[in-house]
C-alpha cells in the first residue's frame, strides 16, 4: 500500500484523515493519500502568497526549471504511465500519450516564458502629449488556483501549472479526488527541477471542503477550472469579480458530408468517440452522416469498432478499459436505456460489466434526448443522419455547448461554410472533435466556458497588462 502526503510551501506534510484510491479496473485500494482539513488549505494559500511576493524568478529562471521538469517527465514516463493507468483506468497506450505531451506542454510553457512581453503605444500623437512616450507590461497575477479534472490527471494539470509558473505566478492546486497522485509527483518533480519553495501548493480532498475554501479566499486571484458546466456556474457566482479560465462541458458535433471520405471520417470517429471510454471533453458524440452515405458508413464503423480491444487498462493492447467509477458506467447505461424507450435503436454495443461499459452507437435517437442534448461523458455516440447541411448546423448549434466540433469532407465551399457558422471554440476540418495540440489555443463558447488553454493563451489570462507613461523632458 503507497502513502502520499500533501505538498505544501515545499515540504511533504501528513493529515489525520487520507483519502483511498482505487485501481479502476480491479477496484482494489492500491494507495492512500492525505485529506486536506481548512487548516491545511489555509497554509497553503498563505504559503503560495508569501512566495509569490518574496521568491521573484526571472524568465529565463522560469524557463529553465520548466525546461528541467519537461525533461525529467519524460524520464520519468514509465512510471508516471502506469500511475495513470491505475488511478484512472486509462489504457496504457493512451496513458503513454499523456506523458508525452505533458513533456510538451511543459516545454512550449518553458519556451514561452521567455516571449511575454508588451506593445508600444503612440500616446504622442494625441494633442498635448507630444513630449509623452507610453508602453505596455506584463504581470503576473499573483496567486493562482487551479483546480483539475481526473480525465487527463497530469496533462491538464500540466496546463495550469506551467503557464501560471511561466507567467511567474504561484499556484494552489487541488487535483480531482479520484486522481491525485499524479499531481503529486508532479510536485516532487517540480522540486526536483529547482521550484522555489512556496510557488507550488498540491492540497488533496472533496470540492465542498478544499474547493469552497478555495473560491471563498481573496487571496486567490485567479481560477483556472476544468470540470462540468454546473460546477463551473457555482466557481463564476462564488469568486465575485476574479479573473476565471474555464473549461467546461460539451457534447461534440461532426459532420459526415456526402463528399466525405467516408473511410477515413470512420477511422477517426472509431478512435475519438471510444478513446479513455469516452470520458474526453471532446470525444466524438453526436455523429451527423449525410444519408447519402449513412449506410457504407455505419458498415465502416462496425468493422473498426469490432477490432477494439476492451478490458485490462494495463495491457498495452487494450483500446479501451474501465470507466472512472461503476455508478459512473451504471448512469451511462440508464441514459442508453432511456434513450432506446423513447424509440432509439442500439446499433452496437450497449453492455455493460462492472465499470466496463461496451463501445456504443445509438441511432434513430433524437435531439432532446439525454445522450444527444447533455454530456455523455461515456463510450456512447450518437449517429444522426442529415440531407441538408444548413438545417444540420442548425440542429447543431442548438446545443447549450460548443467546445470543438469536425467536418469531414472534400467539398471546400463545404468545409468553409462550416467554420463560419458551426458554434465552437474549435473545428478540424478532416478530422474529429478530438484533436488537440498543447500549443493550439484550446476553450470553448456557450457553456462550455471562457478563456483559453494552450501555454501561450493561457499566459495571457495569467498576466495582467500595465500602461506606462513617460513624461519627457526634450
Amino acid at each position: 500500500m503507497q502513502k502520499f502526503q500533501l505538498f505544501i510551501d515545499g515540504k511533504w506534510l501528513d493529515t489525520n484523515e487520507s483519502l483511498d484510491v482505487v485501481d479502476k479496473f480491479s477496484q482494489e485500494v492500491y494507495a492512500r493519500v492525505a485529506k486536506a482539513d481548512e487548516e491545511m488549505v489555509d497554509k497553503a494559500i498563505t504559503s503560495a502568497a508569501k512566495a509569490f511576493e518574496q521568491k521573484k524568478l526571472s524568465p529565463y529562471e522560469r524557463y529553465q526549471i520548466l525546461h528541467k521538469a519537461s525533461q525529467l517527465i519524460a524520464d520519468e514516463k514509465e512510471e508516471l504511465a502506469m500511475i495513470i493507468t491505475k488511478e484512472a483506468g486509462k489504457p496504457l497506450k493512451q496513458a503513454r500519450a499523456e506523458i508525452d505531451r505533458s513533456a510538451q506542454t511543459f516545454l512550449v510553457a518553458a519556451e514561452e516564458a521567455k516571449r511575454i512581453h508588451g506593445e508600444g503605444v503612440p500616446v504622442e500623437a494625441a494633442p498635448g502629449s507630444e513630449n509623452r512616450m507610453a508602453f505596455t507590461i506584463k504581470v503576473p497575477v499573483g496567486v493562482v488556483g487551479a483546480i483539475s479534472p481526473f480525465n487527463f490527471p497530469l496533462n491538464l494539470v500540466s496546463h495550469k501549472v506551467a503557464p501560471a509558473l511561466a507567467a511567474g505566478n504561484a499556484v494552489v492546486l487541488k487535483p480531482a479526488s479520484k486522481t491525485p497522485i499524479s499531481a503529486l509527483k508532479l510536485a516532487e518533480i517540480l522540486d526536483k527541477a529547482g521550484l522555489p519553495k512556496g510557488l507550488l501548493q498540491v492540497v488533496v480532498g472533496s470540492g465542498s471542503t478544499v474547493g469552497n475554501q478555495m473560491m471563498k479566499d481573496e487571496r486567490i486571484a485567479l481560477y483556472t477550472f476544468t470540470g462540468s458546466a454546473k460546477v463551473g456556474l457555482k466557481l463564476k457566482q462564488e469568486t465575485g469579480l476574479n479573473r476565471l479560465i474555464l473549461e467546461l462541458g460539451n457534447n461534440s458535433p461532426v459532420i459526415v458530408d456526402k463528399e466525405a471520405d467516408v473511410e477515413l471520417a470512420a477511422k477517426t470517429i472509431a478512435a475519438q468517440s471510444f478513446a479513455f471510454a469516452g470520458q474526453v471533453c471532446i470525444s466524438v458524440q453526436r455523429i451527423y452522416v449525410h444519408e447519402e452515405v449513412q449506410e457504407l458508413f455505419l458498415d465502416k464503423l462496425k468493422e473498426l469498432m469490432d477490432e477494439l480491444k476492451i478490458g485490462d487498462p494495463t495491457d498495452p493492447e487494450t483500446d479501451v478499459g474501465p470507466m472512472i467509477a461503476e455508478d459512473e458506467a451504471e448512469r451511462a447505461e440508464e441514459w442508453i436505456q432511456e434513450a432506446v424507450k423513447k424509440g432509439a435503436t442500439i446499433f452496437y454495443g450497449g453492455e455493460r460489466e462492472g465499470a466496463l461499459l461496451q463501445p456504443t452507437i445509438l441511432t434513430d435517437v433524437k435531439p432532446e434526448m439525454r445522450v444527444v442534448c447533455e454530456e455523455v461523458f461515456a463510450p456512447i455516440a450518437s449517429v444522426i443522419p442529415f440531407s441538408d447541411l444548413k438545417q444540420c448546423i442548425q440542429e447543431i448549434n442548438q446545443s447549450d455547448y460548443g467546445l470543438q466540433g469536425g467536418i469531414f469532407t472534400q467539398n471546400i465551399d463545404t468545409a468553409y461554410y462550416a467554420a463560419k457558422h458551426v458554434e465552437v471554440g474549435g473545428l478540424m476540418i478532416n478530422d474529429g472533435s478530438q484533436y488537440r495540440v498543447d500549443l493550439m489555443p484550446y476553450g470553448g463558447v456557450k457553456d462550455s466556458g471562457n478563456g483559453k488553454e494552450g501555454p501561450k493563451y493561457s499566459i495571457e489570462e495569467m498576466t495582467e497588462e500595465r500602461l506606462i507613461v513617460m513624461n519627457l523632458k526634450v
